[in-house]
């Protein structure tokens, strides 16, 4: 079981936490990164590309000239796509990009995260965050003192207004609540903070996702854990 130490705002250590080994010492996986990841921006795609066809487009319904006797080739309306101004023959329509990768995969990509942040010396635990008002200039001077200089993603009790608020106007650093933290943030984010109350949320949430998905595929916990998946 890892375990790292914890500071306070100013970067003292004022104690260690025990990290749970099955949400952050797992093996990363990148192939999990790359499937999830593609998902989440699937998913941001607005999917509102629209054409109009020959029955949206303005002009006659009228067939343009007779069908036999002119010489010319065969139409009816002008609003056929071999004319200029006609409509669009199989363009594109408005649709949803979104897809889920199964849980397992989900939950899988998110404990390598966490896995590889902790592993690689970019996870800082904090005893809190606690901030006396709300200022962007506090924050940053916060971040600068637990050196974390380029970016992060801030994790704390979604309840923490002054602290969500500081950090709104930080374009690299980013504030998540335990249930927004997702791979697409961890991921291109260099740091991750945590307070105390968001380690133990995180893992209670990765715990009752598997518990859920053993449940949900009639395997008990325990031979869940014996069998290796998560």
């Amino acid at each position: 079981m890892p375990t790292v130490k914890v500071y306070d705002l100013k970067r003292k250590n004022v104690g260690e936490i025990s990290l749970d080994d099955d949400v952050f010492g797992c093996e990363v996986n990148e192939a999990l990164f790359y499937e999830v990841v593609k998902a989440q921006l699937a998913s941001r795609r607005a999917g509102t590309a629209c054409t109009k066809n020959r029955s949206e487009v303005r002009g006659s319904s009228r067939k343009i000239y007779r069908q036999k006797g002119t010489g010319r080739a065969r139409h009816g309306t002008i609003r056929a796509p071999i004319f200029v101004g006609g409509g669009k023959a199989h363009g594109p329509r408005p649709r949803s990009y979104a897809y889920r990768p199964p849980r397992k995969m989900r939950l899988g990509a998110l404990k390598s995260a966490l896995s590889m942040k902790l592993k690689e010396g970019r996870l800082i635990v904090v005893d809190a965050f606690d901030l006396d008002e709300i200022k962007t200039r506090r924050l940053a001077g916060v971040l600068r003192a637990l050196d974390v200089p380029k970016s992060s993603v801030i994790v704390d009790d979604g309840g923490n207004e002054n602290l969500r608020l500081s950090a709104r106007n930080l374009t690299s650093h980013q504030f998540l609540p335990p249930e927004g933290v997702n791979l697409y943030d961890l991921l291109r984010h260099e740091h991750l903070v945590l307070t105390r109350s968001a380690v133990a949320a995180l893992t209670e949430r990765c715990r009752r996702t598997r518990a859920a998905a053993s449940e949900s595929s009639g395997i008990p916990g325990g031979a869940a854990a014996a069998s290796g998946e998560e």
